[in-house]
């Protein structure tokens, strides 16, 4: 990442990224399509229902491998493999005790979270079954995505992808499995997809072990390093709380969404499921601007990682216009793959519709929020990612509580795009101050 056209890198490790991370949606897609064909609307809605919880501690998963992964990036690229093979053995034990805590913590609130939210009668018990499930499994997902960042942050896009492919086909053989021919119901796609979670998770690891000696870890680099740890929770952590204080304020707006019955959750479940299908390259671009900025901090070359950050700016803008006539064009025919077309009420398909029509106008911040928020990462931030998280906390919130109110539906749809125009446009000023911050500090250094 330090040699090169930025354009060429950034988009060669952006694209297999892409397609990784539309595999990793197979997962939470397949269990869409299963449960809403085979189970029925209630066990949709109730998927729908932990959306918001799912995401708290999928998001957390994946900050905190990106956020430790920087670390190793950094390394690599200043050349001190001694100091990757630590930071990467110092990862695995954080990521272990951090994961156990947060699986325990979050399993034995599960029934209470979701009351609390005013989670339907109707589908409480489908959607506690579901969630429970991912609870527990939550340590496949943190490896996975620990794992799979280490790759990337030594310049491996690739091989994270074919694990994920290979781990989405199995998810979808034990999806059909589990609910078909053994019809355990929504317990049995989240079992499918913890399962498959934690197979990718070790395939990754073997893979590392054998294809990467710059990586080998033996019995000396697991010896606590308590200066180490420091840095790494400074940068993991506030990069995995961000995501878990965005998904505050999505549960925030579950709880509006669960006063307008079983239908409109089951509309937006699915819109948003089309939602997270077309937005994936935003999160892919932000991890290689990640990997991009670390390398090249690590190099010392602030002026490349400016010019890799303009290109950014130009790629989420032109991705943002594909995805009006994406979402235009594949929301309907979409819909009706989640949902049974002779069973179904044709307004459900209509309100996921008229979601994807609100929020794909207001991408442009979006992908904004992930180029400056994940790059800053890769600039050894931790506050500029909690900075944007509180912002869109904040404003998702307001918009939650005020907007239903005087546009209904609709307003439930502008929730999430008034906090991407806040968040959105915030980053890049915190953005700069951190630039001029690093330029400082070089300075001082050849000085």
């Amino acid at each position: 990442m330090s040699v090169g056209s930025p354009l060429k890198l950034l988009l060669g490790f952006t694209i297999p990224l892409f397609l990784g991370n539309l595999f990793q949606q197979v997962y939470s897609m397949v269990d869409t399509i299963v449960v809403g064909r085979f189970v029925g609307v209630d066990a949709l809605a109730a998927l729908g229902a932990v959306g918001g919880f799912s995401f708290m501690v999928v998001g957390f998963s994946i900050g905190l491998g990106n956020g430790f992964a920087v670390t190793v990036s950094q390394a690599f690229g200043a050349k001190d493999f001694k100091m990757m093979k630590k930071c990467y053995a110092m990862s695995i034990i954080l990521s272990l005790f951090i994961g156990l805590a947060i699986s325990i913590i979050f399993a034995l609130l599960s029934k209470a979270l979701l009351m609390v939210v005013k989670t339907p009668e109707n589908i409480l018990q489908m959607a506690n079954d579901y969630i429970l499930v991912i609870y527990i499994g939550l340590l496949t997902n943190i490896f996975y995505n620990l794992f799979s960042g280490i790759l990337r942050a030594v310049g491996d896009s690739k091989s994270p992808v074919l694990f994920l492919i290979i781990s989405s086909l199995l998810n979808v053989f034990l999806d059909l499995l589990l609910v078909l021919v053994i019809p355990m119901g929504v317990k049995g796609v989240a079992l499918a997809t913890v399962i498959s979670q934690g197979i990718s998770a070790l395939i990754c690891y073997f893979y590392i072990n054998k294809k990467l000696p710059i990586l080998k870890l033996e019995k000396e680099h697991f010896r606590v390093d308590m200066h180490l740890i420091v840095r790494l929770l400074r940068i993991g952590l506030p990069g995995a709380l961000q995501f878990s204080v965005c998904a505050i304020g999505v549960i925030i707006v579950q709880v509006a969404i669960n006063s307008f019955g079983s239908d409109i959750i089951a509309a937006y479940s699915v819109g948003t499921k089309i939602e997270n299908l077309i937005t994936q390259f935003y999160p892919a671009l932000g991890m290689a601007i990640s990997t991009f900025a670390a390398q090249n901090l690590g190099a010392g070359d602030l002026k490349r990682i400016k010019k890799g950050f303009r290109i950014g700016l130009a790629i989420v803008v032109v991705w943002s216009i594909i995805s009006l006539f994406l979402a235009h064009f594949i929301t309907t025919p979409f819909s009706y793959i989640f949902l049974d077309e002779s069973t179904t009420d044709p307004q459900i398909i209509e309100n996921a519709q008229i979601y994807m029509n609100t929020i794909v106008v207001f991408f442009i911040p979006l992908g904004m929020i992930f180029l400056y928020r994940t790059g800053s990462q890769g600039l050894g931030s931790g506050a500029i990612p909690m900075i944007s998280s509180i912002t869109e906390l904040v404003l998702r919130t307001i918009a939650a509580f005020t907007l239903p109110v005087m546009l209904g539906y609709q307003g439930l749809c502008l929730a999430s795009p008034v906090a991407w125009i806040g968040a959105g446009f915030l980053l890049p000023i915190c953005y700069m101050t951190r630039m001029k911050t690093l330029r400082k500090h070089l300075m001082l250094e050849v000085d």
